[in-house]
């Protein structure tokens, strides 16, 4: 277990020597939230690096990463935990077989630990053998506000509540990382208890950098035109701009094909690894993609 960073520059250190390239601003926060025990709240468009700061996180600390994917309709249950509703089953079918047993006896022994099925919220305030762990709560605007009223709870004392069994607390907090891709507005008592910050996408020197960390083996010259025209395509009016994780995607599958230098035909083959919708293919596709090309060699490489 990697002992936590005592100052910004190893924080920054930390997450770079893990293939993360981090402003200075996010490794500040990044470091409080360390530091200080607190919740952090990342918000961004989708793929510039959120999620990807609480794996690096876990990677780099030695801890267990433990990841709670949000979705409509998610509720406490299926956040923290749930019975095992077939195996109590067996056991009372079982009991009754037997001859019956003491009915108060048989629903003390029903709802304990040997019939619980533990969810990630229950699992990150368990002890770890490393250490507290890297709890993900992922994508927290797709669920609603009263999860997020259940998160408070969780968030605020780092405990949570089975009616069965009563409160479980977390002898060491976990690190907490929550995302939001801001499709919805989370609710102010929800941020209050989190450290916040907003990941934008990142200019051509540290997209750069990042493609030189997660995409080594492609060309100093290949990735310049890459970043450059991505951050040109960014500029255009599209449904989904491309973010960082779509143009490491890009790279590995121009380097599946040995391209070594752009063309106009191999952007428009290789749309689908930047853009996800048809009506932004489309725009793109042909001759926009010669124009862009072009805009993109007429200024000065990315260096």
């Amino acid at each position: 277990m990697t002992p936590i960073p005592i100052s910004i520059d190893a924080t920054e250190s930390l997450l770079a020597a893990n293939g993360y390239v981090s402003p200075r601003a996010l490794s500040t926060v990044v470091f409080l939230a360390l530091k200080l025990g607190r919740p952090l709240l990342l918000e961004g468009e989708a793929g510039v690096g959120k999620t990807e700061i609480a794996k690096t996180l876990a990677t780099a600390l030695g801890r267990r990463l433990i990841r709670l994917q949000c979705y409509e309709g998610l509720d406490a249950a299926q956040a923290v935990a749930d019975w095992n509703f077939a195996a109590q089953m067996i056991a009372i079918r079982t009991a009754e077989a037997a001859g019956g047993a003491d009915r108060d006896a048989l629903r003390a022994e029903l709802f304990t630990e040997d019939y619980l099925i533990e969810r990630p919220l229950l699992a990150a305030m368990r002890p770890q053998a490393g250490g507290p762990p890297v709890l993900l709560i992922d994508e927290l605007d797709r669920t609603d506000a009263p999860f997020e009223a259940f998160l408070l709870e969780a968030l605020s004392d780092f405990q949570v509540t089975i009616p069965e069994l009563g409160t479980i607390h977390a002898a060491a907090p976990p690190i907490v990382i929550l995302t939001s891709n801001r499709t919805r507005e989370v609710h102010d008592a929800l941020k209050r208890r989190c450290l916040y910050h907003w990941v934008d996408y990142p200019d051509a020197a540290r997209e750069l950098a990042i493609l030189a960390a997660r995409v080594p083996e492609a060309s100093a010259v290949l990735s310049a035109e890459i970043v450059a025209f991505v951050q040109r395509l960014r500029r255009e009016d599209l449904f989904k701009r491309p973010g960082v994780a779509e143009t490491i995607d890009w790279a590995k599958c121009l380097l599946a094909l040995d391209v070594i230098a752009l063309t106009p035909e191999v952007i428009s083959d290789t749309l689908g690894a930047i853009l996800k919708y048809q009506d932004d293919i489309q725009k793109i596709h042909g001759s926009e993609a010669k124009k862009l090309l072009d805009e993109v060699r007429r200024a000065p490489l990315v260096r």
